[in-house]
């Protein structure tokens, strides 16, 4: 067992003798003394785990050697312990970074708690949370043998992504494992549950089903707009709901959450079709039909969301709304900023729609960028620079903004990714498409049925470039590769973040209703 050392710094020390008895007994390390210089002196001349500091002692008083420790070894936890109570030096205290602030008289049972909840807190949270995980590991587990719905695959998706956050929290390596191999039988059996009810959700008039891409502004997002409201629907490009969970703590000091939902992303989980489907509120084939004008499909080299904008002109016409509205999309850094300028200046219309590509393009980038694959190996470090760029970000500063000016947020995105690794073979002709996670062709060769085929595409109301058009997905963590150049492919794409097949991760996506703490 770990022992810890102590410096506990008193002119009353004497009187405290039961007490350092009673921490000695429990395998603690306790240096006595009786004055703040010397507590100065000895916490930068040897190492202690934690200082008890005096708030009113002779000479140098608590306050002043807190502040001399803390710019010497600014990671230094200490305790203050005073008879005041006076909110004043609490508030000097707290904004000296105190770790804790014991009142007067004190008994042995708070030194013992304030010591164990500095210094062995880590320890004890992993031992508690791999006994609860535990537990939740064989409900969850069990549940897999039941027929689950949609809406209970999004709670154990829930369920998932909230032990991930919290095995990574406690840095703890060898739960995170086995909570690995749980998410790779979950996404098994969640894939096996799309292949039986993926198309009846597109054909099935009566039969339940999630909300779907192309169902989000009108169930949605039309609802909530009100004449003397201004709504802000922000669709960050490619949020997993593990990477919304990640920001969530940075916006409440500025928005009450009031409700978390999740939605479907369709079939396939890329901004060509997902994000189309929401602004157009139709399905890929019916845009394709509608608005061929608009639709630019996988036969052509141009871009595949250059008319969002108009999609979502139709879409509101379609639903009879008399509203004032404004389309932004960001794809770099200084549109992003200038729109944080100006954002006040469309609290004029009640529906403001955000585009921001940033997560898209750091997925991507991470299968480029020697630099970024180094940063972000894994989920963690993936949701670590998630943070990080949002906490910096002009949209944090647009979200602020819009927090101050009361306007209500509804924060989405269009579809997640999912880590690949295990590499499935596929042979395809020139006109296949690039994408890693589906194929769209007409002559496509494989083996086996570890992946979604879609013989017939118009039962899932997708496009068809000629009469044998047929769509393959990859499901689980699976991705693409030609068996030309087949190893190098494999080393380039294998742990990389991808979209556009089936998992928990990649449909199973946030939607998040926000309210300014300032309304």
């Amino acid at each position: 067992m770990q022992r810890y050392s102590i410096l506990w710094a008193d002119d009353e020390i004497d009187l405290l003798k039961p007490h350092i008895l009673f921490l000695r007994q429990r395998g603690y390390d306790i240096t006595p003394i009786n004055n703040g210089s010397e507590a100065v002196e000895l916490s930068e001349s040897r190492h202690f785990d934690v200082v008890f500091l005096d708030e009113h002692m002779p000479g140098m008083s608590g306050l002043e050697a807190l502040s001399l420790i803390k710019n010497h070894k600014p990671n230094l936890p200490v305790v203050m312990i005073t008879k005041n109570e006076e909110e004043l030096i609490m508030e000097e205290a707290i904004g000296a970074k105190i770790d804790d602030y014991l009142i007067k008289p004190i008994n042995p049972s708070q030194i013992l708690l304030s010591v164990k909840k500095i210094l062995e807190k880590k320890g004890l949270v992993i031992e508690k949370t791999n006994l609860t995980y535990q537990q939740e590991f064989r409900k969850i587990s069990m549940a897999f043998l039941d027929d689950m719905n949609f809406e209970q695959w999004a709670d154990i998706y829930k369920k998932l992504v909230y032990w991930e956050l919290q095995l990574d929290e406690a840095d703890n390596h060898n739960m995170a494992e086995v909570l690995d191999m749980q998410k790779v039988e979950a996404n098994t059996n969640f894939c096996r549950f799309i292949k039986r009810n993926y198309e009846s959700w597109l054909n099935d008039p009566n039969g339940e089903k999630p909300l779907l891409s192309h169902q989000l502004m009108k169930k949605k997002v039309f609802p909530e707009l009100k004449p003397d409201k201004s709504t802000f629907l922000i669709v960050i490009d490619n949020l997993r709901f593990d990477q919304w969970k990640s920001i969530e703590p940075i916006l409440q000091d500025y928005f009450i959450v009031d409700h978390e939902e999740t939605y479907y992303s369709i079939l396939p989980t890329t901004t060509a079709y997902a994000r189309n489907a929401i602004f157009s509120g139709l399905l890929p084939s019916e845009m394709a039909k509608t608005y061929p004008e608009f639709w630019v499909g996988e036969d052509v080299d141009d871009g595949k969301n250059n008319f969002e904008n108009e999609f979502l002109t139709k879409q509101i016409k379609r639903n009879n709304l008399d509203i004032k509205f404004s389309y932004n999309k960001i794809k770099k850094l200084d549109e992003g900023r200038e729109l944080a300028e100006t954002v006040t200046n469309l609290f004029n219309n009640q529906l403001n729609v955000i585009v921001y590509n940033f997560v898209d393009m750091l997925s991507h980038a991470r299968t480029d960028m020697a630099m970024v694959r180094e940063l972000a190996p894994d989920e963690g470090a993936y949701r670590s620079i998630t943070k990080s760029w949002f906490l910096h970000s002009p949209l944090w500063d647009i979200l602020k903004k819009i927090a101050e000016k009361k306007g209500k947020v509804i924060i989405t995105t269009d579809h997640g990714t999912i880590r690949v690794k295990r590499p499935f073979k596929i042979i395809g002709d020139r006109s296949v498409n690039s994408n890693l996670r589906y194929k769209q062709g007409k002559n496509l060769n494989y083996e086996g049925d570890k992946v979604l085929e879609i013989l017939k595409p118009e039962r899932f109301f997708l496009p068809k470039t000629n009469v044998s058009t047929s769509y393959v997905f990859a499901i689980e963590d699976k991705f693409f590769a030609y068996p030309n150049n087949y190893n190098y492919y494999v080393n380039l794409y294998k742990d990389t973040f991808q979209h556009g097949g089936v998992s928990l991760e990649e449909m199973i996506i946030p939607l998040i209703f926000l309210t300014s703490k300032n309304a």
